[in-house]
């Protein structure tokens, strides 16, 4: 580490106040400035290679016990510059570099709140936070608000989802910051509260007008405080941060010294290194697992689609009078419809098996399903208790005689405090029976307390479960919980998370082409998602159970998807039938990895398409993915990436001449060819559809 002084860090005034100190990036392309305006308010700007970017952007916090308006001086500390490596415990590169230069600007005030901003200014973009020091005899702040903006210098189109407490599963909106209040859906959606007025969730990307600069905005390291939104102002191309309330009204509550989430700025002119940027990681603490060697990245199927396309329920029963815990199962009539049953898990287990996928994930198992849509009341499940037709014992024993692992599934209904109350107990039972895995679910409103899914007392529970399942050695897959913000460094038995609209709503009327070329762009910049990928039967009238959604993709593009949306927990979502029908294709799915050595993005553009490659953490063998938007594009993949002298095979799963999203889903074309790093693929992808590769080096 050195520390030191810069000739542009900073202009000192009398008593060691300063004022405009200047931050820059070890490559010196991202300037951040740090001033008192004329009204003694404390105030950022960023710069881009000279380009800028936000300018005179007010910074600070509000809270009850102090003076709301008050006159600032300015202190600098010394900047400090760090260049390491770290190794994940998984992810899309198997070693991560994290250099930035940092500083400290420490405002003062004589009766308001004093607050230090520490600033890290990296190659790919800048992180600030607030801390709080003991100050004022305040020793517990309620915090009413922030007051940290986004100042645009220019009108930059964004892709952007309406701003909510409990949901991100929205479609995305492009429009100028200018004319978002006249873009921007604000109807509500089902089990959301949307914010009042004109917000926009965080992640979001922003294209400069002229395609000079891409930004990407979100928070870092959310621990101890509300998840953060953007109310957007047009006419001043501005953006302020909005706290998620709790259930009293209060934003925050916190116990000083305290340090707030840090809020992010990932800056490029290239939209690839949006992609391949690593900063919200690098701005949360290494992981606080010592021996992470029982944590692993996965594929997995499960009893779950079925259900979406109409097959069967989650329930036992169709009788809502049944309450879990009190009422004696074995007593109730069943409703033939529960997918959950022994039989057809061990149908799963079986494929899975065969298959070479290492996991079954079972949803439905226990009881409480019948009653868990009832508004707030009555909802509560138990989680080790299971229903009469799924005998845990039996299919533990049949999974681990077959080499796979059954996945839990923890829906809570928004019980938060009930699944507090009973995590020792399940995960007891998960370690009795050998489950090492759970998914989470949160759907519907908080209750008892009436919180929103991302408010402080629920972001401190998500953390809760995460460390009590890592005392357990259990991974956590969560749904319906705050958008992540990196904290999988830090708990990297956190492995995938759904906070954003997944695939399930391709079951529930489509999602567009466009909407994953911009997941990889906002929500995945967070953290991996369980986006649940891998439809083959893409006409779901098909299944005759009444579903006739049209799922806005063509079967090489869900392929694709395995590469572009990269996580550690990767599921082959549809039935097992439907795989052995495109048996060809599903062999793709098979043979993919999910960890990663290296990632080379090739092409991208925000709402357009993304083309990636990546190596194998265990082999030398390569994988491509490319997908476009509604409209049919010819990518041309240069293999410069692979090493020179070493020759491939290239097996292409590749969209059918005729293929269409709309029209023809079902048609690819699957071919092999010798290749090396001298070597260019020419992938036409059709409207709505994709392309993978697998290149397997060849001894």
């Amino acid at each position: 580490m050195v520390c030191g002084w810069s000739s542009i860090d900073c202009v000192a005034l009398a008593d060691n106040l300063v004022h405009n100190a200047q931050l820059s990036s070890p490559d010196g392309d991202i300037v951040a400035s740090f001033d008192i305006d004329e009204a003694g308010h404390p105030v950022y700007s960023v710069t881009y290679k000279g380009l800028p970017i936000v300018k005179n952007c007010r910074l600070g916090l509000t809270a009850k016990e102090v003076a709301a308006d008050s006159k600032y001086t300015m202190e600098c500390s010394d900047i400090a510059s760090v260049d390491e490596t770290w190794q994940p415990v998984w992810g899309e590169y198997a070693e991560v570099r994290n250099n930035y230069n940092e500083m400290s600007a420490m405002f003062r005030c004589s009766s308001g709140l004093d607050f230090d901003v520490k600033v890290r200014v990296f190659d790919d973009g800048l992180g600030f936070r607030y801390e709080l020091p003991l100050s004022h005899n305040n020793y517990f702040l309620s915090i009413t608000g922030e007051l940290t903006e986004f100042n645009f210098v220019d009108d930059y189109t964004v892709f952007a989802i309406p701003g909510d407490y409990d949901t991100d599963e929205f479609l995305y909106t492009t429009s100028p910051i200018s004319d978002l209040d006249n873009r921007l859906p604000r109807s509500r959606h089902s089990e959301s509260t949307l914010i009042d007025g004109l917000a926009v969730q965080t992640p979001v990307i922003m294209k400069h007008p002229e395609g000079k600069v891409y930004v990407n905005l979100h928070e870092a390291a959310l621990v101890g405080y509300p998840a953060m939104a953007l109310d957007v102002n047009p006419q001043q191309l501005s953006f302020v941060s909005h706290l998620t309330p709790g259930a009293d009204g209060m934003k925050a509550y916190v116990q000083l010294p305290f340090c707030t989430p840090w809020r992010t700025m990932i800056i490029s002119d290239d939209a690839r290194d949006i992609l391949a940027s690593q900063l919200i990681y690098n701005l949360n603490e290494p992981s606080k697992i010592e021996d992470t060697s029982w944590i692993y990245p996965q594929k997995f199927i499960g009893v779950w689609w079925e259900m979406f396309v109409g097959y069967g329920s989650w329930a036992y029963s169709d009788d809502i009078s049944t309450r879990p815990g009190v009422t004696d199962y074995a007593s109730v009539k069943p409703s033939g419809r529960h997918a959950a049953n022994n039989a057809n898990v061990k149908k799963y287990i079986d494929f899975a098996a065969q298959s070479g996928i290492k996991s079954v994930l079972v949803e439905g198992w226990n009881e409480g399903w019948e009653t868990w849509t009832e508004g707030r009341k009555n909802r509560h499940f138990l989680f080790d208790k299971a229903y009469p037709d799924f005998d845990v014992e039996e299919l533990s024993r049949y999974a681990k005689e077959r080499g796979v692992k059954l996945i839990m599934h923890h829906e809570t209904s928004a019980n938060a405090a009930d699944y507090e109350r009973q995590l020792d107990a399940a995960f007891d039972f998960m370690n009795k029976y050998g489950y090492d895995a759970v998914k989470t679910g949160y759907v519907g409103y908080i209750i008892p307390r009436g919180e929103h899914h991302s408010s402080q007392w629920m972001n401190d529970h998500y953390i809760e479960v995460v460390r009590r399942a890592a005392e357990h050695h259990i991974m956590v897959n969560s749904h319906e919980a705050v958008r992540p913000t990196g904290l999988m460094r830090t708990w990297p038995n956190w492995v995938a998370q759904e906070s954003a609209r997944g695939g399930e709503y391709e079951a529930m009327g489509g999602n567009p082409p466009e909407h994953t070329t911009l997941l990889p762009f906002t929500r995945l910049k967070g953290g991996p998602m369980d986006y649940t990928p891998g439809i083959m039967e893409t006409d779901l009238a098909s299944h005759g159970h009444g579903n006739s959604s049209h799922p806005g993709t063509t079967i090489a593009r869900q392929l694709a998807l395995y590469l572009t949306m990269p996580s550690p927990l990767q599921m082959a979502c549809d039935r097992p039938d439907s795989y052995l029908k495109y048996a060809d294709a599903f062999e793709f799915i098979k043979v993919v990895p999910v960890d990663w050595r290296t990632s080379v993005y090739l092409e991208a553009e925000p709402g357009d398409y993304i083309t990636v490659a990546r190596q194998d953490k265990n082999s030398e063998d390569w994988y491509i993915g490319a997908i476009t938007d509604e409209n049919s594009r010819t990518a041309k993949v240069k293999l410069d990436f692979l090493p020179k002298g070493k020759k491939y095979v290239a097996t292409i799963y590749a969209d059918g001449k005729d293929a269409d999203y709309r029209t023809n889903p079902k048609s690819y074309n699957i071919y092999s060819k010798n290749v090396d790093c001298k070597s260019t693929l020419t992938l036409q992808l059709a409207p709505g559809g994709g392309a993978a590769v697998q290149l397997k080096a060849i001894d």
